[in-house]
């Protein structure tokens, strides 16, 4: 498999060379956060292009060393084999992120559902899961809002994740995510089943998003943070809640220093979402003109996690499934991702 061609290595190299040219201009600091996203770029296409050179590299002396007859090293042909053949895999995958916004950050949001306590704690569990999954992969996040629960766990959490490709790896968590249990809230240690509902959108930087919020479309509240923070965080109002009132949209923001910093964190993910609304609406009339049917159920079901009466966490989209539900609530989620880019079923 040619995945030079796919990965377009001369090209890369071409953009890379564009962009340091960018960095080196006088007045490339004047807008920090667009210098910040253009040096991160530079590293990913970096990372990518230094990757396929080590993989062909390794290939090409490990076909070098097959017509050799000493079996000390046709073993280590061997061994190297499978790590060769399980980073092609990844590199499979990495091609299925193709899509116009697979390559951004992403914002994503965890909402238990109907059950008090146990669907707090069921958040807060997959909350642990994807900061999990996000450290295994080397992926930044930012807490910009978490609301605690009155007993347990949260109420909600929001945060956006850093990396080449992120919301093209996680576009597929999007939905609601059951649990069966043992509850360690029940006295009679009865089983519950608990649901929490995961939204996933991309994180774009403003200068790329053509959206106009009027101010009359908005309702801008500041309270008091109740998160964890500096000096200044919790003793003023310096959080913020956006309402968009056309949409019902609310985003919320806490975990700046400064108001006006979390009403310009707010106003970009409130401008992502309505952008993604924009998405999302197309999406669906290209579909209708095509006459395909057209799934309105946002808030399906995507994935049971049982632990109780017996172990098993089942992917319903791609039947993908495994009996290690503690693995996965500890972040190892690749397996779901690859299998939902994949198509398999």
């Amino acid at each position: 498999m040619n995945y030079g061609g796919y990965f377009e290595v001369d090209k890369k190299l071409e953009n890379i060379k564009l962009l340091e040219k960018k960095i080196n201009e006088p007045n490339f600091w004047d807008d920090s956060n667009k210098a910040t996203a253009i040096i991160d770029e530079v590293n990913d296409l970096k990372k990518i292009v230094e990757r396929i050179s080590n993989l062909k590299n390794k290939i090409t002396s490990n076909i070098e060393l097959l017509n050799s007859d000493d079996e000390e090293l046709l073993n280590l042909v061997n061994d190297e084999s499978k790590e060769i053949k399980q980073e092609l895999d990844e590199l499979e995958i990495f091609t299925l992120l193709n899509g116009p916004y697979d390559k951004y950050n992403a914002v994503l949001e965890i909402h238990p559902g109907a059950g008090g306590t146990e669907s707090c704690d069921w958040a807060n569990m997959l909350y642990r899961m994807y900061t999990r999954w996000c450290e295994k992969h080397n992926y930044k996040y930012e807490i910009i809002d978490e609301q605690k629960g009155e007993e347990a766990g949260i109420k909600s959490v929001s945060m956006i994740i850093y990396g080449l490709n992120v919301y093209g790896y996680l576009k597929n968590e999007k939905g609601v995510h059951r649990l069966v249990r043992i509850s360690p809230f029940d006295s009679n240690s009865r089983r519950h089943t608990s649901f929490a509902s995961v939204d996933v959108t991309p994180y774009i930087v403003n200068e790329e998003i053509d959206i106009e919020i009027k101010p009359n479309d908005i309702r801008i509240d500041v309270y008091r943070s109740s998160g964890c923070g500096g000096q200044g965080v919790n003793t003023t109002d310096s959080a913020v809640r956006i309402t968009h009132i056309p949409t019902k949209i609310v985003v919320t923001c806490q975990n700046e220093r400064s108001q006006i910093q979390n009403k310009e964190k707010a106003m970009e993910v409130l401008k992502n979402k309505l952008y993604q609304l924009e998405i999302e609406k197309q999406e669906r009339e290209l579909r209708e003109l095509k006459g395909e049917q057209v799934d309105i159920n946002f808030g399906s079901q995507i994935r049971n996690y049982v632990m109780h009466p017996y172990s098993l966490v089942k992917d319903l989209r791609t039947n993908v499934e495994t009996s290690n539900v503690s693995k996965v609530l500890d972040g190892d989620i690749d397996i779901f991702i690859d299998s939902c880019l994949k198509g398999i079923r």
